[in-house]
């Protein structure tokens, strides 16, 4: 009986320890507003793109205001932010704003951004959007 036990767990744990290492992390990654405050999952040298709602007619704008790197090492890069004005042409639609980063390195990075008036007397922290993602080397 107890071998029977014994021969489940190792079968239980063999069972898990394949799950794990035949996990497929996404190379690209695409969240908008609605994953503020969640956790994306990344491979190293994958793509995040972060899109947001936006209106440049009223002055506002994101704008990163941290990323906090657990690991020491810069995980995130920026390279490219855009905005895409609404397509309907009606004057003063909001538009949305994409923020594409590149995972450098394995670790976890906290992003957060802020949607501001960035000039002095603007409205600051208007609404905030918080993203941790936790990037791996691919497994093979």
């Amino acid at each position: 009986m107890k071998l029977k036990w014994l021969l489940m767990g190792i079968i239980a744990a063999a069972a898990m320890i394949l799950t794990v290492a035949c996990t497929h992390l996404p190379n690209d990654v695409a969240v908008s507003e609605s994953s503020s405050g969640k956790q994306v999952n990344v491979v190293v040298n994958g793509i995040i793109t972060v899109t947001l709602d936006s209106n440049a007619t009223t002055g506002y704008s994101w704008e990163i205001k941290d990323i906090q790197e657990t690991s020491g090492q810069r995980i995130l890069q920026k390279i490219d932010n855009k905005y895409v004005a609404s397509t309907g042409g009606a004057i003063g639609a909001g538009g949305k704003e994409v923020w594409t980063f590149t995972v450098l390195v394995a670790g976890k990075s906290t992003l957060t951004m802020d949607y501001s008036q960035p000039w002095v007397g603007g409205q600051k922290d208007a609404r905030t959007f918080t993203l941790t993602v936790v990037s791996k080397y691919a497994t093979k």
